[in-house]
């Protein structure tokens, strides 16, 4: 959820720190803080509310600290404030520590630490990790270079849950120390310096060279080196991995908002998912999988485990994977997966998706299945990711760094992918399928067809101005297009703040039509033609009531039967959630612009939801 950032270098790190942190405001966030060293002392700077505010505090430009550490911090023990802000300091303003994650036995340990004479100022759990470390660095008598490391190790070596963890000391001005466990932390290597963040877009603009941090190994930091150490303080070796996002990604490029940018890229994003993946000849390889044709046979059922827009693409790939290879296909919302004992062995195979590649309950779900014998693939967009270091197969889009919080291009390139996925496995079980030739003509085609699509959007904008006000929204479909009309309405209700519902259109009479009354809206999506008679019968029965309607639509429909209609390029239904939603997301975007909100970092909501 919260954002780390830190630098060790030549240059000023206040500056550095606050970059860093703007660039991960849309992670979510309700205050922010930087920690350097000035003149072999500690000095923090932090305050509640945007990271903005930080430039207004007294002395934060007379820093000249050339190490530090940053965060931006969601409130989970203690409320939003400048007391429970990070960075936090033990009693004694020896070490300054930043923290993603939970600590899940703080209360004991706040306990011990209390008895032991030490006294807390905030209500957070991280508090507890200056303070322990202190203890252990007190209690040890041999002053040399590893003090402080092993100080550190001892104090982890206590915490249970989930941490990103950066600590400074005032005694080790030349360095700084950082561990991880299921929380996201990554080390950008420069020349004659270092960076440090819990995502790569924050510190892309300094370098692509990075270290991937696995589970409880230590990284002691100094201007010119990085050491890596494991739990019991073993040095080992370590190799850096060069991403290739372009920098410019993670900048807004002249749009007003990142959400905007991101639904404009779609077309690029698409086209570099497509990838290798899938020649003008059709041929369609995934040289990261070695599936064989009786390994596939031999599958009694098939996952796709996710969350929120994610498990939306999985919706997507079900209808698909049943149609194309007759596998039994299921979707799971990752956090009931982990709890309901699924029944998973090792004729199961287990997608999950996660964009940022660090969903704390995806991650905890694809550990489950790997203990019950399950293979499992993860589709993601972040090389390196912590899931990716679980799984026994990784396939990724290729959708570039999403800012937004509120997720577009990674939404439609994952769909895009399981469509591959889907159409590779048609080819490997040697399925007589001409909708497999079909579709893979259609993937090719879906860029430029994605272009035409945003070409004109006069039509929702000017819809969306009509209806901003309102307080309910229903959203209908059938078949695949049902999908299409839950990622719409999460999307609206993401970033507009509006109640909206989706529903399977036949099930409009068995409740929810008792919410259709006059000048309510209702939107309704019709791509598959085999639907369409049975679609626009449940759209009669709101019009009688009196809704109002937006309609997006690829098929031949009488048009003055509804308010507004915006037609979409024909395509396979199979993949036409990725052409249908792209108006949608439109739709929730100019609704929440009418109502003046913030686009990009929504209320309550973070990126990157890495703790359960």
């Amino acid at each position: 959820m919260c954002g780390i950032v830190g630098y060790i270098g030549n240059k000023k790190a206040g500056p550095i720190l606050i970059n860093g942190l703007l660039r991960l405001e849309y992670r979510g966030y309700d205050s922010a803080g930087i920690s350097t060293i000035e003149k072999d002392k500690i000095s923090i700077m932090k305050d509640k509310g945007r990271v903005k505010n930080l430039y207004n505090l007294p002395g934060i430009n007379d820093l000249e600290g050339t190490i530090g550490i940053a965060h931006t911090r969601w409130a989970t023990h203690g409320k939003p404030s400048k007391e429970n802000a990070h960075p936090h300091m033990d009693n004694s303003k020896t070490f300054s520590v930043v923290h993603n994650g939970i600590i899940e036995n703080y209360h004991e340990l706040r306990e011990f630490l209390s008895s032991n004479g030490y006294k807390f100022y905030s209500d957070t759990d991280t508090e507890i990790i200056p303070n322990l470390v202190h203890y252990y660095y007190s209690k040890d008598e041999n002053n040399d270079e590893f003090k402080f490391l092993r100080a550190f190790k001892n104090a982890c070596s206590r915490l249970l849950g989930s941490f990103a963890i950066e600590i400074l000391c005032k005694d080790y001005p030349n360095n700084m120390i950082v561990v991880r466990k299921d929380s996201p932390l990554v080390i950008g290597k420069s020349d004659g310096e270092n960076y440090l963040s819990s995502d790569i877009p924050a510190i892309l603009s300094f370098t692509r060279n990075f270290y991937l941090l696995n589970d409880y190994e230590y990284a002691v930091l100094s201007r010119d080196n990085v050491k890596f150490y494991d739990k019991d303080l073993n040095e080992i070796n370590k190799k850096t991995e060069t991403i290739e996002w372009n920098a410019s990604s993670a900048e807004k490029d002249g749009y007003q908002d990142f959400m905007l940018k991101e639904i404009y890229e779609q077309p690029t994003a698409i086209r570099e998912t497509i990838g290798s993946k899938l020649n003008e000849k059709l041929e369609c390889s995934f040289e990261e999988l070695d599936f064989t044709k009786d390994y596939l046979k031999g599958l009694n059922k098939i996952y796709f485990i996710a969350c929120g827009t994610a498990m939306h693409a999985g919706l997507a790939g079900k209808n698909m994977m049943e149609k194309l290879c007759k596998i039994p296909t299921e979707v799971d919302i990752a956090s009931e997966f982990r709890y309901r004992n699924p029944l998973v062995d090792d004729k199961t195979l287990c997608i999950f998706i996660s964009q940022s590649g660090e969903t704390a309950d995806t991650i905890a779900a694809l550990k489950l299945a790997k203990s019950n014998g399950a293979k499992t693939i993860v589709i993601t967009n972040v090389i390196g990711s912590s899931i990716t270091r679980e799984a026994d197969y990784s396939i990724y889009t290729h959708a570039g760094p999403e800012i937004a919080v509120a997720s577009t291009k990674a939404y439609t390139s994952q769909v895009v992918l399981i469509s591959l996925l889907c159409v590779y496995f048609a080819d490997v079980l040697g399925m007589d399928n001409p909708n497999v030739t079909n579709l893979k003509e259609e993937i090719l085609m879906l860029p430029k067809k994605l272009e035409e699509t945003l070409k004109d959007t006069k039509k929702i904008k000017d819809f969306a101005k009509k209806v901003y006000q309102e307080q309910d929204i229903f959203f209908l479909g059938r078949g695949i297009d049902e999908t299409t009309a839950r990622e719409a309405s999460l999307k609206l209700k993401e970033i507009s703040y509006i109640h909206s519902e989706s529903y399977a259109a036949g099930e409009l009479k068995h409740g929810a039509i008792a919410l259709i009354e006059n000048g309510v809206t209702v939107v309704g999506i019709m791509t598959d033609p085999n639907l369409v008679d049975k679609m626009v019968s449940n759209l009669q029965e709101v019009i009688t009531r009196g809704a109002k309607t937006l309609i997006i639509t690829n098929q031949d429909i009488d048009e003055k039967r509804f308010d507004v209609v915006i037609n979409v390029p024909k395509t396979s239904p199979f993949i036409s959630p990725i052409l249908a939603i792209v108006p949608l997301q439109l739709f929730a975007y100019y609704i929440s612009k009418e109502k003046g909100l913030d686009v990009d970092k929504p209320r309550n909501l973070a990126k990157s939801v890495t703790v359960e």
